[in-house]
């Protein structure tokens, strides 16, 4: 027996044991009723009672089966919506790293270039050009360089690595050298700059 089955014959058994219940109360208050020394009213014709259970029970097999089909079409909406966030987990860096295999290739001709040229300032001007690319790709999707320039050491988006002693008491307290650019993805800190520090 599947698992809706035993749900609706649950459902169905509670509803019988409850109609059930409120037949026998209704019974006992007409018995307590008829007793001698009160006015007994004419007895209501059978089939009456037996209308209205059939009728309660039709109501309840109506609402457990529409409670179950809603519990069936939750299920799959859960399913559904779990498959589709593991494929687009799965999937989520496909757009970004088809924006970096241009930059794989270009990287295999420098390299080839590399290994043939003697002039190092083309060589140079190929890598320069290679990493304009590659920081187009960045700001494209959103990465952008934290700046260090003459700037306030903060813990938020700054990792000091060393300090040094100040030249200026303007100086204190700012960078004075990047050992490692930090990246920020939208507002979010991807790594720490990692800087020197004037103290």
């Amino acid at each position: 027996m599947s698992k809706e089955e035993k749900d609706k014959d649950e459902v169905r058994e509670q509803g019988t044991e409850e109609l059930n219940a409120s037949a026998a109360a209704q019974e006992q208050e007409t018995q307590e009723a008829g007793q001698p020394g009160e006015a007994q009213d004419e007895p209501a014709p059978a089939g009456g009672k037996d209308n209205e259970l059939d009728e309660a029970r039709q109501k309840i097999e109506e609402l457990t089966d529409k409670l179950l089909r809603l519990h069936a079409e939750f299920d799959n909406y859960k399913k559904r919506n779990m498959k589709e966030k593991a494929e687009l987990i799965r999937n989520a860096g496909e757009r970004v790293l088809g924006d970096f295999l241009p930059l794989a290739d270009d990287m295999e001709r420098a390299i080839d270039s590399m290994r043939k040229a003697e002039d190092v300032a083309a060589v140079v001007e190929g890598i320069e050009l290679i990493h304009g690319k590659l920081m187009q790709v960045f700001t494209k999707n959103g990465v952008s360089p934290i700046d260090t320039a003459d700037a306030t050491f903060d813990t938020d988006v700054h990792e000091a690595v060393a300090m040094v002693p100040a030249e200026s008491e303007d100086k204190r307290g700012k960078v004075v050298d990047c050992v490692q650019t930090g990246y920020k993805l939208n507002d979010k800190v991807l790594r720490h700059a990692k800087v020197v520090v004037a103290q």
